[in-house]
This record gives structure tokens, C-alpha cells and sequence, in this order.
């Protein structure tokens, strides 16, 4: 049969000449067939094994016939909230709903519920009361066990408990996927189905869990001692490795038990190789085209997905949970066949927007042991300094980009996934960095040092100030042999824990003596299942048990982030306020060094809130001046850019969200 979408309705099945489906798939994004969209890599790789999958996309989940259109499928529904997790889709941290939805049709918001994958589940379930229900993707991934939950501003059950689904798949899901769908075909009963590793289940019997497993508290237990769950949680975090995790088992009273089973293995070279290469549309349904289209597809149509996994570690993020810390890569041959592929796009210009992944220029394991024993659960590999046994070599990636701008059609090649730039600082050579400067970037580089203070850097799991300084020296002097004149603008983040007004005027002096005004800053946001959002319900580390600060009032926050922007006028009471509690009125003034300026009456009797920018005032535009009057300047970027916030999003809406 020629390649096409799969089907979306039953004229699109009859085509097929097929009476039943073995699996309808409920996403809650728009369908996009692309490998960045998890349901498009999981549908399509369950039809490679001769399955029938048959796609609903964002079903009126006030319609109980919505999720009828297929009828009853053969095996199970597989249920996948989105590539992001739909809470964070549609709010911002400061809880306000957002505008748009870059998941959906012509980036219309409102398509889908809040908490969808539950709400899903249970559509299901009033209409098919004993079918299969198997759910995936991030949403379910990273509440796979009790978790804190920022929207309710509270310790929520599994997601297993409320969606009442039958078993969840975590991570990415390629292995454990195709395993449930031949048990299931094979003709065992869901409930049976126990012994697939990178999933969880329910059950009210755990006799028949392995001896070793680990009993974690239970939820009433977990709720009624946040330290309680801080312990709890760092445990389920450092059994996140397939070579070493245990089977962990939370308990809920009356309803039984949730069992999580060890994470899944990595998939091979040759099998991360296959699953690129099944026959995606690599676009949007047709359907959306009189909408506009699905705007996330515009970030990621021309990029490669090189790798998965991170080991850097960051506490605020979520990959050690979904990813994990274990490199997988996929061939040269595999991403040239790609890039050829795009060449004959009609709407490719000869530019590869990426090629990356979590992280741009990991490309092999952090060391050889992993093969064998995993990753270490007691230390990370590169905080807060790399280990002695760390690889660093460039070679490979340096290699893979040379071969891609040599395919006929491509023009140049870029790099807009973040760099780890402390892994650089540990190449001694400058081959990659070079590369990097000459071929590969636009005028500016994009690097997360995320914030200046060593106390907030240690909580963020991110190496100390003095190696992003250093990076920066690296960066300008290398540039200077290349002969050109590029700038770096730096991710930061403002209320992570740890971070008092202390911390938060360190870094807007940091901010001003780099000439660096950003117009939007992003302000910490406790998301599932991070080291982060632990300290943020708990109030301590939970690597140490060590209590740490946490901004958790509205106001105090709102400071912090006003503070990385001070120039913006509607800004003024809430700095003037942040430095006169941090003891800091010495920054108020018409010193150069001040952030802001004292109030004036204006001969209307009104305040004036920022000095005003004469003709001459050279601090009138830092982006025209490009930083060049700071004696301090180390970052100079040449135009306004997205926070860190956003370009999280996009690293994880393109490639760390899988069922």
C-alpha cells in the first residue's frame, strides 16, 4: 500500500480493508506524523509488527461518542495526553492560562482538557468498561507515582490510581510497547501482564513482586510527611537506571498498590536506526491545513534527532525520570539518509535547523562501565565537577556535522539544542568549539549557565560560576582566531530554590555588568518528578536531607524575576522594593553601578519611574550597543531572545516527550 497517515476515521479503515482495529491511539495533541511526536514513532512501530492502529486526536472529552469512532478496538486503547504534559501546556508558572497551544490546530487553545490523559482514560472507560487501556508520553511518564503537583498545590496518587488505566508505559517506550502488545495478542489477560519492564501497574496483591523490591511509603504516609516524601522520592530517583534499579512498590490503602518495574534497556545503535527510518509522513494530517497547520512542526520539520538521554544532570529537569541518564545514539548513515530526505522536501531552503538532541553534543556514554553496570547512583558525572571517569571527545559529533553539510542540497548545518558548555571546558581541544563558532551557529550561541550565585548553581545540579566564565573567555578567544564577532546569550532563571533576594540582585548585577537586558526571564516552574520541584513541596534537598530556601510567595517572585529585568519601567516598585528588603539601597541612585534611579516629580506632579534616556545616553539600547561600553562585558547578544523556560519547552515538545 502506498505510505500514508493512518487512519483518523472509518473511511480511512474501510480504505485499508480493515473491520477492526487493534489499537486506537487517543493523543491529546493535533496528529502529527513526525519522529519528534511520540505517538507517531509508537503507532508507527507498532505497525511494523503488523499491528492495526487507528489515530483519535484530540476528542471532545464532553462527548462520550467522541471516543467511538472506531468502536471496540481488538487489543486496547493506547492513551497519550501530548508531548507535554497539558498542565504546563496550558499554564504558565504564574498559573495563568495560556494563549496558545503550539499542539493544536492553527495554535488554538482549549482542545484538550486539564490532566488529559486522566480524563481520556476515564471517557474511555464509561463507554468500554473491561478493554485494555495502556497510557505513555510525559504526562503519564513523569506521574507514574505519587507526585507533588503544582496547579492543585498538592501531593497527588499515581496516575494509574486516577485514570483507572491498566498498565503505564514509561519513558520512551519502543521496548515495552511492542512486549504489551504481544502478551496482549497472544491472549493474556492485561491484568497479567506484570513481568514488562518499563512499565507500572496496579494490583492488591504483591506476593508475587520480586524479593528485592524496594516498598516505598504509602501515599497516606507520603501525605501526611513532606520529608517523608522527599526521602521517598530520592529513592525512586536513584532507581531510574535499567542496570540497577529495583522494583519499587507504593501503596494506597483499599485501592491496592502501584508496582513500577526497572526501567527498560536502551535501545541499540541499529534499533534507534529502525525506529527512525519507519515510514513517517514527517508532516501534520492534511486535515489542519485550512487551520493553519500545527505550529509546533515549524521547530522541527528540518532538525535531526541525534541522541537521547542526558547525563548532565540539571535538577530542574526532568530526563533522568522519562530518558534517563544513558546515552543512545543513532549512526551517521542513519541521520545523512534522513538529511537527504529532507533535501527533497518542496519546502526545505537548504538549512538543517538542528542536530541534537537533550543535549546537542553528548554522542556517546559518559564512560565505559555503563555498558556492563549502568550509571553511578551515588554521584553524577558531571556535577559538581566531572568525574575522572568521564569520556570527553567531540570527535564523533564533529565528524557527523561535517558529513551532513556535505549532502548535495544543504547549505549549512546548525546547532540550536543546548550545548553542555562545562563538558566543552573538559576537551582540552578546541576542534569542536572552533567548528562550533565558524560553521554551525548565527551570529550568537545560546548556553544555560542558568544563574551567577554557587549557592543556587549547586541546587540547580549546574557546575559553579567560574566555569561559565571561563567558557566565555574560551568562546571570545577562539572567535577572535576564526575573525568573527558572535555573542552568547545566557539561559537564567530567577526563584529556583535557594534563591533568595540575595541571590536574585547578585544576578541582576551580573545582568547589568554584561549589558544584557532580557525581555522576558523564566521564572523557576515545579514540573513532576524533579529534584527541583522536591525542594520546592518539601522545603529540603533531598540528596541531603538539608533544608533549603524556597521563594514560594507570589510577591517575593515576582521581585526576583523583575529584578533580571530592571530597565522595564513597569518594573520600578517591585525592584525599588526587592533591593530596599535585600538591604541594598546602595543600588538606587545615578551611579553607573545603580539599577535604578530614584523618583522624580515630573512638572505634572507625576513620578517618573526610570531615569530618562537622553540623546546621548549610551545605556538607552544595550542591543544596539551590543555590551561594548561594559568594562565586565563577557555576553552580547544581538537581539532579544527566549527565556530558558521556552527553550526547555521546545527541546522537550521536540524530542524528550515519547510514550
Amino acid at each position: 500500500m502506498e505510505r500514508d497517515y493512518l487512519p483518523i476515521c472509518m473511511e480511512d479503515m474501510k480504505k485499508r480493508g480493515w473491520t477492526q482495529a487493534d489499537f486506537v491511539f487517543v493523543i491529546g495533541d493535533a496528529y502529527v506524523d513526525h519522529p519528534s511526536f511520540g505517538p507517531a514513532i509508537i503507532s508507527r512501530l507498532l505497525e511494523r509488527y503488523g499491528y492495526k492502529v487507528c489515530m483519535i486526536a484530540q476528542p471532545d472529552w464532553k462527548n462520550d461518542k467522541s471516543i467511538d469512532v472506531f468502536g471496540r478496538p481488538r487489543l486496547g486503547f493506547l492513551v497519550c495526553g501530548g508531548n507535554m504534559d497539558s498542565m504546563v501546556n496550558h499554564y504558565s508558572v504564574s498559573k495563568k492560562r495560556r494563549q496558545k497551544d503550539a499542539y493544536s490546530p492553527g495554535g488554538q487553545m482549549g482542545l484538550r482538557p486539564d490532566y488529559a490523559t486522566t480524563v481520556y482514560c476515564n471517557l474511555i472507560r464509561r463507554t468500554y468498561k473491561d478493554v485494555p487501556i495502556i497510557i505513555g508520553g510525559i504526562e503519564a511518564s513523569l506521574r507514574r507515582m505519587a507526585h507533588y503537583d503544582y496547579w492543585s498545590d498538592k501531593l497527588k496518587h499515581s496516575i494509574l490510581v486516577d485514570s483507572s488505566a491498566d498498565i503505564l508505559s514509561y519513558g520512551m517506550g519502543e521496548h515495552s510497547m511492542i512486549e504489551i502488545a504481544e502478551a496482549l495478542d497472544s491472549g493474556i489477560d492485561v491484568k497479567d501482564i506484570t513481568f514488562v519492564r518499563g512499565t507500572c501497574y496496579r494490583t492488591k496483591d504483591i506476593s508475587g513482586v520480586p524479593e528485592d523490591s524496594i516498598i516505598l511509603p504509602d501515599y497516606d504516609s507520603l501525605s501526611k510527611d513532606r520529608l517523608e516524601y522527599a526521602r521517598s522520592f530520592y529513592t525512586q530517583y536513584i532507581n531510574t537506571d535499567p542496570y540497577s534499579a529495583k522494583t519499587l512498590v507504593e501503596g494506597y490503602g483499599n485501592r491496592g498498590y502501584v508496582v513500577q518495574n526497572p526501567p527498560a534497556y536502551p535501545l541499540t545503535q541499529m534499533e534507534m536506526d529502525d525506529v527512525y527510518d519507519l515510514p513517517y509522513m514527517n508532516n501534520y494530517h492534511p486535515i489542519y491545513g485550512e487551520a493553519g497547520g500545527i505550529p509546533a512542526i515549524s521547530e522541527i520539520k528540518f532538525s535531526l534527532t541525534s541522541n537521547r538521554g542526558c547525563f548532565g544532570g540539571c535538577s530542574f529537569c526532568a530526563l533522568t525520570f522519562h530518558q534517563g541518564r544513558i546515552i543512545q545514539t543513532r549512526s551517521h548513515e542513519s541521520l545523512i539518509k534522513e538529511a537527504e530526505r529532507m533535501t527533497h522536501d518542496p519546502d526545505f531552503k537548504g538549512y538543517i535547523h538542528d542536530v541534537g538532541g537533550p543535549t546537542a553534543n553528548f554522542r556517546h556514554k559518559s564512560c565505559a562501565k555503563q555498558d556492563k553496570y549502568g550509571v553511578c547512583t551515588n554521584k553524577q558525572c558531571l556535577f559538581p565537577e566531572p568525574c575522572r571517569n568521564l569520556k570527553v571527545d567531540h570527535k564523533d559529533y564533529v565528524e557527523l556535522l561535517r558529513k551532513l553539510e556535505a549532502v548535495p542540497g544543504v547549505k549549512k548545518v546548525f546547532i540550536r539544542s543546548g550545548i553542555r558548555f562545562d563538558y566543552v571546558m573538559a576537551d582540552s581541544n578546541d576542534e569542536f568549539l572552533k567548528e562550533l563558532c565558524e560553521k554551525h551557529i548565527s551570529g550568537q550561541l545560546r548556553v544555560a549557565p542558568e544563574h551567577v550565585s554557587d549557592n543556587v548553581l549547586r541546587m540547580m545540579g549546574k557546575p559553579q560560576n567560574s566555569v561559565y566564565e571561563k567558557f566565555i573567555d574560551r568562546y571570545k578567544r577562539v572567535n577572535a582566531k576564526t575573525g568573527k564577532q558572535q555573542y552568547v546569550v545566557p539561559y537564567l532563571m530567577s526563584s529556583h530554590p535557594g534563591s533568595t533576594l540575595k541571590e536574585a540582585v547578585e544576578l541582576a548585577e551580573y545582568v547589568r555588568d554584561i549589558g544584557y537586558m532580557p525581555e522576558q526571564v523564566q521564572d523557576f516552574y515545579p514540573t513532576p518528578s524533579t529534584i527541583s520541584t522536591c525542594m520546592y513541596y518539601t522545603g529540603v534537598d533531598p540528596r541531603t536531607m538539608k533544608p533549603v530556601y524556597v521563594p514560594h510567595n507570589p510577591h517575593e517572585k515576582a521581585m526576583q524575576k523583575a529584578l533580571m529585568m530592571y530597565r522595564k519601567p513597569e518594573n520600578y516598585d517591585l525592584v525599588k522594593e526587592a533591593l530596599i528588603k535585600a538591604g541594598r539601597q546602595d543600588l538606587i541612585g545615578f551611579d553607573k553601578k545603580c539599577l535604578i534611579a530614584p523618583r522624580k516629580m515630573d512638572r505634572k506632579g507625576e513620578h517618573q519611574g526610570q531615569r530618562s534616556y537622553g540623546k546621548n545616553d549610551k545605556s538607552k539600547n544595550n542591543s544596539i550597543n551590543n555590551g561594548k561600553n561594559s568594562k565586565n562585558n563577557k555576553v552580547v547578544p544581538q537581539k532579544n531572545t527566549k527565556s530558558s523556560g521556552q527553550k526547555n519547552a521546545k527541546n522537550g515538545k521536540n524530542r524528550n516527550k515519547r510514550k
